[in-house]
């Protein structure tokens, strides 16, 4: 993710519209329609809702990133993409050269 977050845009709603109208990168409003599917299939059949408030939390995190950083994030999916790529051809992905303790306070994750 880039390391400059934009931190004028307002946190989504914690529902499920909210969250994905925050999703501003095709491939997590895919992933976002996909496990919906999924995770409301899981309720219909156990009837326990524990599961689709994990759901919710879990994509209100994304969606959260996604309005603070929304660079960020279609450069993650780019570098994924090369990464994988490079897999499928039989080379290494490349290494970073930070730890994950770095990156999450690049993040502002441990504050």
């Amino acid at each position: 993710m880039s390391a400059q977050p934009h931190e004028s845009s307002p946190l989504p709603e914690k529902n499920l519209r909210a969250i994905r109208h925050a999703l501003v990168v095709p491939q997590d409003r895919e992933g976002f329609d996909a496990g919906l599917d999924h995770v409301l299939t899981e309720v219909r059949a156990s009837l326990d809702l524990g599961r689709l408030n994990e759901f919710v939390h879990t994509w209100w995190l994304i969606a959260c990133d996604s309005v603070r950083d929304p660079v960020g994030r279609r450069d993650m999916y780019e570098r994924a993409a090369r990464a994988q790529e490079l897999t499928d051809a039989g080379q290494a992905p490349p290494r970073g050269n930070k730890t994950w303790r770095e990156l999450l306070a690049e993040r502002g994750a441990g504050q």
